[in-house]
């Protein structure tokens, strides 16, 4: 298969889709989540990590005191200006690019650092988090989450599945391999350890119920909002509104063709310094 490059690849329409069609799908119960687990937490200094579209920013921003500052980062320069035009609040958020292999920002220089499904992208996670634990305080705190295996995801799981009827030879497998590839909780801690936490992760399995109006919006979302996208106009550029199709066809199959209704699950990881 080669190297897989475009797995971090969110550019050109894919922020607008991600946002539209993906976050309310997939993303905004586990930003709840995530904000209400540091708003329980004493933090002046915030860092997000991978922050995408902003989802977790901005659930931050309405859940945190006015003076804790959010420094909101990601690697994508797209998704980031996305982000910073959804941000309505009279709050500063400061956003700005950054590679979570080196982060641009001095030791022990935050409470709290924040990551929402964006370790599975980093290329050395130990290396990533030998570069949180470098700026977070003494006892400092870091929140991150994980998709579980595909099997526990059912719509990202039948598009999967779905695409193997158009490429049988080469199935575009990014769902499967990248999102949700790292799942092994005995893994995750390894990679911790590796990485310097000193302090055992608390790791908690969470699932909700993933709601769409139709079976089109699942479809949209992990085929057009994500670099599942890359991979099928890889394969044949002219086919992304045939695979969407045959995805939604595959959801509407096992779900019905009203509003949809599936599961979804992650893990979400808390460690101290």
């Amino acid at each position: 298969m080669g190297n897989h490059d475009t797995d971090k690849t969110f550019a050109g329409s894919i922020p607008k889709l991600y946002e539209t069609f993906l976050v309310p799908l997939i993303f905004e119960p586990y930003a709840a989540d995530m904000a209400e687990r540091l708003a329980g937490r004493s933090v002046r200094r915030v860092l997000e990590v991978a922050a995408g579209t902003g989802v977790v920013t901005r659930v931050l921003d309405s859940a945190l005191p006015e003076e804790v500052s959010i420094v909101a980062t990601d690697l994508n320069q797209p998704m980031l200006d996305y982000a910073a035009n959804l941000q309505k609040s009279a709050r500063r958020i400061t956003w700005r690019q950054a590679d979570a292999m080196q982060l641009p920002f001095e030791d022990a220089s935050f409470d709290a650092v924040v990551c929402q499904f964006g370790v599975m992208f980093f290329p050395d996670r130990p290396r990533a988090y030998a570069e949180v634990l470098r700026v977070l305080k003494a006892d400092g705190t870091f929140i991150f989450n994980a998709w579980d295996h595909i099997e526990h995801n059912e719509f990202a799981d039948v598009v999967t599945r779905s695409l193997e009827k158009i490429f049988p030879e080469d199935p575009p497998r990014f769902l499967a391999r990248t999102p949700h590839g790292y799942h092994d909780k005995a893994i995750i801690a390894e990679e911790l350890a590796a990485g310097g936490f000193g302090s055992a992760a608390e790791i908690e399995t969470l699932s909700f119920r993933s709601h769409a109006p139709s079976p089109q919006e699942p479809a949209i979302a992990y085929c057009q909002g994500t670099p599942l996208r890359n991979e099928i106009e890889a394969r044949d550029a002219e086919r992304l509104e045939e695979a969407t199709r045959i995805a939604s066809e595959a959801i509407a199959e096992r779900f019905g063709t009203g509003p949809v209704d599936g599961k979804i699950q992650a893990h979400v990881v808390t460690v101290r310094n």
